[in-house]
């Protein structure tokens, strides 16, 4: 639980903050964006939530927050919200919350399927989800990423029976995975399910296309919300910055039209435009411009 002399001083008064422990992941910044606003290095409430539908959001943050590091001293009941996730971003994709500070406070996302429930990343393994996960029909498939982002899944797979995917370059972080991945690529692992490889940012790094529509990206891929655009960050490339943009310049060959990342915003935006961002994107990574921040 965040703790109130902790507190950050910039925190706007009023019953929610963020305390000294906050390792600036950026969850709370996407669930609650009316709410928490960037600092020096960490998140802080920029505005108290007024109307109840902010209030709510500010929860969704309090208990997906990796760290604990976000408090109320309110009235509220957290495990009032716990029951929301995961949260519907378009049918059939869901947030599932409750990130993980084994990847960082990494966002993972489910896809409710008839052929089978789809887990991208791993959250917590919390009971109460877990029970959630249940009643929207089990978990099917688990697909990694990569190393970075794989939290609780081997929990997961040992619950509901999944299917773990992941390419045998980042095998090491899965070593029981069911499914690896080897080669090049791409691979149809289902009708509308494509892995993509996108090495780069870690060797064996992949993202996942969904229905032409949905891209899951790890952390290749996602949006900055200050300069509204597409972006990739040098700064957390654990590989190779060229093979990284040469990654990039492969998903011009692919449509979609929501970037789902791993660490960052997520975006939807016509395919039009999300090609004309990637495009831009993929040039100021070969000219070797730095992304802000």
């Amino acid at each position: 639980m965040a703790n109130p002399e902790k507190r950050f001083p910039e925190n706007a008064p009023g019953d929610f903050f963020v305390d000294s422990t906050c390792i600036d992941c950026d969850t709370c910044r996407q669930i609650a964006p009316h709410v928490f606003v960037e600092g020096d290095g960490h998140a802080v409430v920029h505005h108290q939530p007024v109307t109840e539908n902010d209030r709510r959001h500010a929860l969704h943050a309090l208990v997906s927050c990796p760290t604990g590091s976000i408090g109320s001293l309110g009235h509220d009941r957290p495990t009032a919200v716990m029951d929301d996730f995961p949260l519907l971003i378009e049918e059939p994709v869901y947030y599932c919350g409750f990130n993980s500070p084994k990847s960082y406070g990494g966002n993972s996302y489910f896809i409710r399927h008839p052929a089978g429930n789809w887990l991208i990343d791993s959250p917590k393994f919390l009971p109460r989800l877990v029970r959630r996960f249940e009643a929207l029909g089990g978990i099917d498939h688990i697909f990694l990423t990569h190393r970075d982002d794989v939290a609780d899944a081997e929990r997961f797979a040992g619950h509901f029976k999944s299917r773990r995917i992941i390419h045998r370059d980042e095998l090491l972080s899965q070593p029981g995975a069911e499914v690896v991945l080897d080669g090049l690529g791409p691979w149809q692992l289902a009708p509308d399910f494509l892995a993509i490889p996108t090495p780069g940012h870690t060797e064996g790094h992949c993202v996942l296309l969904f229905q032409n529509r949905f891209l899951f990206t790890g952390d290749h891929l996602d949006f900055d919300r200050r300069e509204l655009r597409l972006s990739a960050s040098p700064d957390y490339c654990w590989h190779s910055w060229p093979l990284q943009t040469d990654s990039m310049h492969r998903l011009l060959g692919f449509r979609f039209e929501w970037v789902l990342p791993g660490h960052g915003q997520r975006v939807h935006l016509p395919w039009e435009e999300m090609q004309r961002q990637l495009k831009e994107l993929v040039d100021r990574m070969r000219l070797g411009t730095r992304e802000p921040g």
